[in-house]
């Protein structure tokens, strides 16, 4: 940011509606944006950005006024600007944040979102339904909402009407479809790709626990998750909700980055508890079986475990604990899926 000062937008309180899902918009993911009509002000790419949008003063473009989002610029003709995403993969849609964040008289007053359902072609204007009707919107502002639409969608169109600016485009769903399985036929069964997703964790100051769940390695030591140092006696932990119930055969954990940081040791217990509310598997997961024991890592490095993993049939959840706290940039749990 040419070191000029920022501001950075809050994070939207989300609703348990949204806590339970995925970001299917997430480039990490693989989502992308795909065409808009217009993008004069601020591309079209930067609103399916993982970060919160910044703000910084004073800063200009060859276009006007630097913006943290998608913008359009000002229409002077009928009609109204729009902008087409590719979902990471296609999936149940259960709604959507539509972030205003530091648009404040450039916002659009409303917006709507069609969606093209898996298996039709987006390039035919037929393929297209309406998934929210227009709603207003205020400036600088995160709108969360439910969407009721059922099947399963690939891509969608966001309509701002009848121009302006959106920071962020967040959609909360859950994959549809089977899991790919790596080459020895095993499924990451808490692959965010797969539907796997953090359901609680005791700490994340450094860090994002949903950043353990990513494809591919982190980038750098921003890209996982992260703990203060403890002071205190005990340990850090994150449970994480698989996209699928079953059995886990091999563990990942991926230190990549973290070098003088990484936890001592780490160990893991997982749980059958479909259906159980997050407060309470909190509470639950204490008692939760071990699945692996505590076992030694090391600086930067992806540790491999497939003994002494104990044989506890098909899971639902696992508990991630790291003794005594630390940071780690991916967790693989490699397994089958329990028959439906």
């Amino acid at each position: 940011m040419d070191n000029a000062p920022f501001l950075t937008a809050p994070a939207a309180e989300l609703p348990a509606w949204a806590r339970q899902q995925i970001n299917l918009a997430d480039p990490r993911l693989g989502a992308e944006t795909l065409a808009c009509s217009d993008d004069f002000f601020a591309p079209m790419a930067r609103l399916l950005q993982p970060q919160a949008a910044i703000f910084v003063p004073g800063k200009y473009d060859a276009n006007g006024k630097w913006m943290d989002g998608w913008e359009s610029r000002r229409k002077r003709v009928a009609g109204h600007d729009w902008c087409i995403v590719k979902l990471a993969r296609p999936g149940q849609i259960a709604g959507v944040d539509i972030d205003t964040s530091f648009f404040t008289g450039n916002y659009p007053p409303a917006a709507s979102l069609d969606g093209c359902p898996a298996g039709a072609d987006p390039d035919d204007a037929a393929s297209w339904t309406t998934l929210l009707p227009a709603t207003p919107l205020n400036g600088n502002q995160h709108h969360l909402i439910p969407l009721t639409a059922t099947g399963s969608y690939s891509h969608l169109r966001l309509n701002i009407l009848p121009d302006g600016g959106i920071a962020r485009l967040r959609v909360y769903g859950r994959p549809s479809g089977a899991a790919t399985p790596g080459a020895d036929g095993l499924v990451d069964l808490a692959a965010a790709l797969n539907g796997g997703y953090p359901v609680a964790w005791n700490d994340a100051h450094f860090g994002v626990a949903g950043n353990l769940l990513l494809p591919g390695r982190g980038v750098d030591m921003g890209d996982g998750w992260e703990t203060r140092r403890r002071r205190e006696p005990g340990f850090d932990w994150c449970i994480v909700a698989l996209g699928q119930p079953g059995t886990i055969r091999r563990i990942e954990v991926d230190t990549a980055h973290f070098k003088g940081n990484f936890p001592d040791r780490c160990s893991l217990q997982a749980g059958y508890a479909p259906g159980v509310s997050d407060t309470a598997l909190v509470a639950q997961a204490q008692f939760w079986p071990t699945l692996l024991p505590e076992v030694k890592l090391q600086a930067d490095h992806i540790h491999v475990f497939a003994e002494p993993l104990t044989a506890l049939g098909p899971v639902t959840h696992v508990r991630l604990n790291l003794h005594p706290d630390g940071g780690v940039s991916r967790l693989r749990l490699w397994g089958e899926v329990a028959p439906a």
